[in-house]
């Protein structure tokens, strides 16, 4: 049986997946519009991603305080209509004659900075708007949808790309976050604000609010270093495989797509399955199991090549890959929301994500120099080989069952 979850929460996720659908259509876009268009290195290529990633993160640390004393949904539509702005000057640019290398670092710092304030007021709201009960099933829509736009994304985008280029991808890309302010300015009802004391106003101390809270609960701890490491070492991998493919192996852009959109129906069914596997076996057991399978399934692509053999690699080792993101993901998901009170909830997510990008962008910068000093292959089995350690900092069943932390006195009085 289907649970309902509410008209509101629909229109949520109809932003959410306009959005997604938007940023997957245009999936490797960036690293194609500088390496076909702007002739970029795989150094450059990497720091392309690092970069955006690095400011947009030391932006966030004092977004948090500020998402968090304001209503959600004015927010989420303003972080849309920012990276609406943000992403059109691209194709702007390009007709004018004037894109450069330059410009692509500066929208992929703007709009990484507003998709960190948006993902922390749409997690803070999800948690006013739903109960505790129904988190997991609203993870797991968001996982599926995730996914499903995974899928369909690359290779739509990759044929896109053969056809007209891929600065029409990135129009369509900038198009659907003014699509996801039209759906969340639909959303009806209460919102959701932690209040303020206007006699002291934002300290420096309020910016380590969500660390401390992180810091201070041995479940999150552990959840956030597991979680950083191994999106941090998957990432890095992620403009090394394109220059491999695009670059060494010549993999034309509609094959570049199916290899990464056929694997992501695995998401989309690790999604589906979640909550099920959860209410069979439990959580810590199905956290664990998958925790593992998601860190061995990336060494794979070590033996990745050219030509059909390579690509039906690509498409097996992502696709076992996606399926335990998609199984595990909702669940460290719900762990997190439901282990964070609801005025602290978007602090902790901008802090989760801020840390997450800065580590992301380090790893994307030192596997880029690796990559030159030996070759993206050998890089991408480096990444394979730490990632196998990384379940060690998973959750034990201990502190998966002990409480949330205690509030502290100003944290009570700031409640």
């Amino acid at each position: 049986m289907r649970v309902r979850l509410g008209r509101s929460f629909g229109w949520l996720w109809s932003a959410y997946a306009v959005s997604t659908y938007g940023t997957w259509l245009a999936f490797g876009a960036f690293p194609l519009i500088a390496v076909q268009v702007l002739h970029a290195s795989a150094l450059a290529v990497s720091v392309l991603e690092a970069a955006g990633l690095a400011v947009a993160a030391v932006v966030a640390f004092s977004l948090g305080p500020w998402v968090e004393h304001r209503a959600k949904r004015p927010v989420m539509i303003a972080m849309d209509l920012i990276r609406f702005v943000a992403v059109v000057s691209i194709p702007i640019a390009y007709v004018l004659g004037l894109l450069s290398y330059g410009q692509l670092l500066v929208v992929s710092v703007i709009s990484g900075t507003a998709s960190i304030a948006f993902s922390a007021a749409s997690g803070a709201y999800l948690k006013h708007l739903l109960r505790g009960d129904q988190l997991l099933v609203a993870n797991g829509r968001f996982e599926g949808t995730s996914w499903v736009a995974t899928a369909a994304g690359p290779p739509l985008g990759g044929a896109l790309i053969a056809l007209l280029g891929p600065v029409i991808t990135v129009m369509a890309d900038a198009l659907s976050y003014l699509l996801s302010a039209l759906g969340v300015l639909r959303i009806r009802g209460g919102d959701t604000a932690a209040p303020r004391d206007r006699a002291t106003g934002l300290r420096g101390a309020d910016l380590l609010c969500g660390w401390r809270f992180i810091l201070r609960d041995h479940a999150l701890r552990r959840l956030f270093l597991n979680s950083i490491l191994v999106g941090g070492l998957i990432m890095a991998t992620a403009p090394l495989l394109s220059v491999l493919l695009l670059g060494q192996y010549h993999f034309p852009a509609w094959q570049y797509g199916l290899a990464f959109g056929i694997p992501a129906l695995g998401g989309f069914v690790g999604a589906r399955l979640s909550a099920r596997l959860v209410t069979r076996y439990g959580r810590y057991r199905i956290m664990t199991v998958f925790g593992w399978l998601r860190s061995l399934f990336p060494l794979g692509l070590a033996f990745v090549g050219p030509g059909v053999p390579g690509l039906l690699t690509v498409i097996i080792v992502e696709g076992l890959l996606i399926t335990c993101m998609g199984i595990f993901n909702p669940i460290y998901a719900t762990e997190r929301l439901q282990r964070t009170p609801v005025h602290r909830t978007a602090q902790v997510l901008s802090t989760w994500s801020a840390i997450s990008k800065l580590v992301q962008a380090a790893l994307m910068v030192i596997w880029g120099i690796l990559a030159t000093l030996t070759s993206p292959l050998t890089a991408i089995t480096m990444s394979g080989v730490l990632l196998l350690a990384t379940p060690l900092l998973l959750p034990k069943r201990i502190h998966l069952s002990a409480p949330e932390p205690a509030l502290s006195a100003d944290e009570v009085r700031a409640a």
